[in-house]
């Protein structure tokens, strides 16, 4: 429907957006301190350098940018589903 580029500028666009509940979510979770909020810090770390580290073997290996966009979105998803729920 769209071209790669739209389609790539629509997806990070959409990630920035969902990127921002999660960190709302995170915020939130964070504020009410305590051994949750805890977990939650050193979870955020992890994953951003997880996915950090992901991204780069995709794009070593040969994958595009669209595809580490769909990938960090699978996550941010992920974590706004988990979020949300407590």
């Amino acid at each position: 429907m769209f071209g790669p580029w739209l389609q790539l500028s629509l997806d990070a666009a959409r990630l920035g957006m969902e990127a921002q509940t999660v960190i709302a979510l995170r915020l939130a979770k964070l504020s009410l301190g305590g051994p949750a909020a805890q977990v939650e810090a050193q979870r955020m770390v992890t994953e951003k350098m997880v996915a950090a580290a992901e991204a780069a073997v995709t794009i070593a290996t040969g994958g595009t940018a669209a595809r580490v966009v769909t990938d960090y979105r699978r996550k941010v998803r992920a974590n706004a589903r988990r979020l949300g729920r407590g």
